[in-house]
């Protein structure tokens, strides 16, 4: 099912196109309807996938959470997923989590008064518990990156100690000395400036922007809720290191970046604040899955089916899917010297090898300069297929999907003649 996604790529999904034919629309539909299809099996078969690529990194575990369906009236359905990055390289590793959230709106002044367990942000602690799981399966060092809505003082105060957190600030919280968070900044002298690119947005181009860097370590103090009971069991406060990025001299036409990170890695010099907004910069690689797996890629948000279940497979085969693509996207370079065998098989490399002939040309950029067996070869193969040239930038996610598709139908053709 994954080899097909991949294979019907930028077309869009759907049953009948997976399928090919109308046997095989049936058989996906059969898989997809099946009561012990779940999607917690499959993203229990990726994360053992991931956990074998993780001994001796340091690993950046990526979460948020992104909107499938929304009928506008007060009820929707997201996905949560967590990744696997190299915090010194940026490869992508593969799928750690992923759960489902049905909301159901007009319930909101009940969320203070509900157990932190019943409540939908619980998901961000479960989401970092199980990343905990990739020290034992031999990381160096993991640590939960999270955009603002994840900033929960109970993700802080619970987390494993097998983990490290980085979160941006979304809360101008009360400090243990009696100030406030968005204020405990001045003063604090800058410890250096970092230049940066900023991708482009909706309603934003892409830009450089010129960076002042301060740190200061802060504790906060627990905040007061409606349980007080439930209060009482986190502690009294938490300490952490606040990173504050702050652009300098703005264009007048933008909305200047002003970033407050909250985070457990100790931060006393220059080099070590790089390192901490290195880290948030690489949260962009979850949003490049959701993009490949929406209307830029697989379009999965176009899918007529409507039963929860199978909608649910199909959206959670849909992410590994989307995940294999980013992962050649990622290792284009060969920056992380990933294997083959990361994306694909590897007895398809002597196919991958003769396509790849077929596709060099006579000037230096035309030919592949990864070394054989490696995944950036298989990337500049894609790629190629895809319709880069080589001379013009470098190939994005809709590129390699394209290209990956092709790939996909000729290793198949290959196979079916090798087996004759």
């Amino acid at each position: 099912m994954l080899a097909r996604l991949v294979s019907v790529g930028q077309s869009g999904i759907s049953v009948r196109r997976v399928g090919g034919n109308r046997a095989g629309e049936m058989r996906i539909t059969r898989f997809l309807r099946n009561p012990r299809v779940r999607p917690d099996e499959m993203v229990a078969t990726a994360r053992a996938r991931t956990a074998g690529l993780v001994r001796g990194r340091h690993i950046l575990a990526i979460q948020d959470t992104t909107t499938l369906r929304d009928d506008g009236k007060q009820r929707s359905l997201n996905l949560h997923p967590m990744i696997a990055v190299d915090a010194h390289d940026g490869g992508l590793l593969g799928l750690v989590d992923a759960v489902f959230l049905s909301h159901v709106g007009g319930k909101k002044h009940l969320c203070k008064k509900r157990p932190f367990a019943e409540k939908e942000s619980s998901r961000w602690l479960d989401a970092t518990n199980t990343a905990a799981s990739l020290v034992a399966s031999g990381a160096a060092c993991v640590t939960v990156v999270a955009d603002r809505e994840s900033d929960i003082y109970e993700e802080f105060a619970c987390r494993p100690i097998e983990t490290e957190l980085l979160i941006r600030a979304h809360h101008d919280r009360v400090l243990e000395d009696g100030g406030m968070l968005y204020e405990c900044m001045e003063g604090v002298a800058e410890l250096g400036r970092e230049t940066i690119d900023l991708p482009a947005n909706p309603g934003r181009a892409a830009r450089q922007a010129v960076l002042a860097l301060r740190a200061r370590d802060v504790t906060l103090k627990r905040p007061k809720r409606n349980r007080p009971a439930e209060a009482a069991k986190l502690p009294k406060t938490v300490t952490l290191t606040l990173v504050e990025a702050r652009e300098i001299d703005p264009p007048d036409t933008v909305t200047p970046v002003h970033w407050r990170l909250l985070t457990t890695h100790r931060v006393a010099t220059l080099a070590q604040a790089l390192l901490i907004t290195h880290f948030y910069r690489q949260r962009w690689t979850i949003e490049q899955v959701f993009r490949v797996m929406k209307t830029k890629g697989f379009d999965i948000e176009a899918v007529r089916v409507t039963e929860d279940g199978p909608f649910e497979n199909l959206t959670t085969a849909t992410l590994i899917a989307a995940i294999q693509v980013l992962q050649m996207v990622r290792e284009r370079d060969g920056a992380a010297g990933r294997p083959l065998q990361d994306a694909l098989d590897p007895e398809d490399q002597p196919a991958l090898e003769a396509i790849c002939q077929t596709l060099e040309g006579k000037t230096e950029k035309q030919k592949n300069p990864h070394p054989k067996g490696s995944l950036a070869y298989a990337s500049w193969v894609c790629a190629r297929l895809g319709g880069w040239t080589g001379y013009y930038g470098k190939p994005g996610p809709i590129v390699m999907m394209q290209g990956l598709q092709s790939l996909k139908a000729i290793l198949r053709g290959w196979r079916l003649r090798r087996d004759v």
